[in-house]
């Protein structure tokens, strides 16, 4: 063989070995993703040949279904609720790619699942293919329904805001809502151009309809960090306690700086001498900005906010890998100046009032008033209970998993009864959140948003009953203006009753 034609045969043989590297990659390496993506035709069209299962709330309702069209898709997904739930299921349609849970349980909603291998086995001998299996959340049918109507018919004309609520001994999901929502059943149609065309007028909403706020966005905490600062002075100085006398004053001006004050949002409620349970009750600006600077400093405020979970993602129990909600990483921000990066006492003193760079999305805030709820035991949330096959037997469950244990038993029993105060005192800024026959805490927040915008309105807390906690709960009401906290509180108060009296807790 002459040297060309021996060249054009190693090339040939080069090109061949590629072409066959290449085909068995696709057909082995990558076969999973072809199958599973949603925009494959043939998976889209084998997906609606039988029904996807169920996605239900803790009372058994359906809240993700599925309908038959007796067209070539046989079934179509419909979402009876409307926007309450959107936000935490997510939608599954035919020319877009699938979102939240729908997307995370995608493949038990269709029997392809490992969980469902047994299944699938059997079918090879019945000829019948495995249906899809159901998903069990913890959503309370009455808690979510309080939590959407409240928010929605907030006394502030609020368009935008988001609740959470949590059951602190477990982490389990009671409410998640998010406004403005959107109807997903606009997005699940067959007609793909309808689809396309509602997607992408959500898509381009100014207000943002398809954020999920309760999860993916982080606002300033404004007062509700105070319960930080608290845990962090409180642990710093074993010998603090709510009864302890602390300096207040109309302002406050760190040592060695001239130019910078803190004041309080009203005067006179803030004498030069005051008890640590009174400071939270009323928020006294100038005892927790002093507390932060002269008693906690910069590194042990920012580890007590580590330890709650700030700097990091407070991903879910079901998937912590994905991220599949893409929950948002509150922070603290930076507290230093200069090129030397030394601490500066004015950004820890408007951080331990939760002002300057400090960020908290609302599950953040659920999660804080749950951990003290729960004696200092910090739960991971979740929101699926359990995965239901067709035959309603178990496939898998949901164990709580404790996260950690930021604050102790005793600096917890203290901001318990602090928090207490700030709903049960006359002068308490929380007021409005108290239920009849519970023993409720919280702390409101009033957060700066621009000189422009009005303040966001905050409240996060808790009820117990004979020392047990029920339920947390987060409520954030963006650029509320004034009057927001104590809204926020109302509307706190009215899901945590709607919590109690669903489990018949008086």
């Amino acid at each position: 063989m002459n040297p060309p034609l021996r060249r054009v045969g190693v090339v040939a043989l080069v090109l061949f070995a590629m072409l066959f590297v290449n085909l068995n990659y696709r057909q082995v390496v990558k076969a999973d993703d072809y199958r599973t993506n949603a925009r494959n035709g043939r998976v889209q069209a084998s997906e609606y040949e039988r029904a996807r299962g169920k996605i239900i709330n803790a009372q058994g309702i359906a809240v993700a279904d599925s309908q038959e069209t007796g067209d070539t898709l046989k079934f179509l997904r419909t979402y009876p609720a409307k926007d309450k739930y959107a936000h935490v299921l997510g939608f599954k349609p035919v020319n877009l790619g699938a979102t939240g849970l729908e997307k995370l349980n995608n493949d038990f909603l269709i029997g392809t699942s490992d969980k469902q291998a047994a299944d699938r086995i059997a079918g090879l001998f019945t000829g019948k293919d495995p249906a899809g299996g159901n998903v069990l959340l913890t959503l309370s049918q009455a808690t979510q329904e309080a939590a959407y109507t409240q928010l929605g018919n907030n006394k502030k004309g609020v368009k935008s805001g988001a609740v959470v609520a949590l059951d602190p001994s477990t982490g389990a999901v009671l409410a998640e809502v998010s406004l403005p929502s959107y109807d997903p059943n606009l997005l699940t149609v067959h007609d793909g151009k309808s689809a396309s065309a509602a997607y992408s007028k959500l898509d381009g909403d100014p207000a943002k309809p398809m954020l999920n706020r309760a999860v993916q966005e982080i606002y300033p905490p404004g007062s509700t960090f105070k319960v930080i600062t608290s845990a962090a002075a409180m642990t710093a100085d074993s010998s603090l306690t709510p009864d302890s006398t602390v300096q207040g004053g109309e302002f406050y001006t760190p040592p060695q700086v001239s130019d910078f004050r803190i004041k309080n949002a009203h005067e006179g409620i803030c004498p030069d001498q005051i008890t640590l349970k009174q400071a939270l009750t009323v928020s006294c600006n100038t005892v927790f900005a002093r507390m932060g600077v002269e008693r906690i400093g910069a590194e042990k405020l920012k580890a007590m906010a580590q330890a709650f979970g700030f700097e990091t993602q407070p991903r879910f129990i079901e998937d912590q890998e994905k991220n599949y909600c893409n929950v948002a990483a509150s922070h603290t921000g930076p507290m230093t100046a200069g090129a030397d990066n030394r601490v500066d006492p004015p950004a820890v003193a408007q951080s331990s009032i939760g002002q300057r760079e400090v960020k908290m999305s609302p599950l953040q805030g659920a999660m804080i008033a749950a951990t003290v709820a729960n004696g200092g035991r910090e739960m991971r949330p979740y929101i699926v209970d359990r995965l239901q096959n067709a035959d309603l037997s178990n496939a898998d469950r949901t164990d709580p998993k404790e996260l950690g244990r930021p604050i102790s038993g005793e600096v917890a029993t203290a901001l318990q009864q602090m928090m207490f105060s700030v709903v049960t005192s006359r002068d308490g800024t929380g007021r409005s959140a108290n239920i009849a026959g519970l023993q409720v805490g919280g702390k409101t927040g009033t957060a700066e948003d621009g000189d422009d915008a009005g303040d966001h309105g905050w409240f996060i807390g808790f009820a117990m009953k004979d020392g047990k906690p029920i339920v947390s709960v987060a409520v954030f009401l963006e650029n509320a203006g004034k009057g927001g906290s104590a809204e926020a509180a109302r509307i706190a108060g009215l899901v945590m009753k709607a919590y109690a009296d669903e489990k018949g807790i008086k």
